[in-house]
């Protein structure tokens, strides 16, 4: 479980915000060309295992503040792949997804093959062995033969957030 911070959100929210200002405050934060043209646009960010949740809570918080609200399919790995596959069908109505996994990252790879829309993998450093750091869960996404794939740094929920407004602005565009 999540531990909360003492304004309620989690310490992953919490932290994605501090991202955000932090951004705002340098000038950097490129909000005019990723605010969402039509917040309709279906955005699904699929997480591996609960150990992937900051960087998934960091690509949520991020579309949350440039004006889109996310759905998420939590803990559904290739480990707990039946989780995955009861959501198939509303990923499949996605306009894009984030898929968010660490270990060997092959939760991307998977959604790949179940979506006919872009799919971000979003690689963490969660894993131990030849997956330490996140290296292995960034060369399977980079490696990955899933058409429609692309992949962001290792904990990069917000370039993974900027990345599926930018394809969402291209579409209805």
């Amino acid at each position: 479980a999540r531990a909360a911070a003492s304004d309620g959100g989690s310490r992953s929210e919490v932290r994605a915000r501090r991202i955000l200002e932090r951004h705002r405050a340098r000038r950097e934060f490129p909000g005019a060309v990723l605010t969402l043209r039509d917040p309709s646009g279906l955005t699904f960010t699929v997480t591996a295992g609960t150990a992937d949740q900051a960087a998934a809570e960091e690509a949520r918080v991020t579309c949350r503040f440039l004006g889109h609200e996310p759905e998420m399919v939590a803990d559904a790995g290739v480990a707990g792949i039946h989780r995955l596959l009861v959501s198939a069908e509303a990923l499949q109505r996605a306009r894009v997804v984030i898929a968010v996994a660490g270990m060997e990252g092959a939760l991307a790879s998977v959604v790949g093959g179940l979506v006919g829309v872009p799919v971000i993998a979003l690689p963490t450093s969660v894993g131990y062995g030849v997956g330490t750091n996140g290296e292995l869960a960034l060369h399977s996404a980079l490696g990955s033969c899933a058409p429609g794939l692309v992949a962001v740094n290792i904990d990069n929920g917000y370039g993974a957030a900027c990345a599926a407004i930018r394809f969402l602005n291209r579409m209805e565009g």
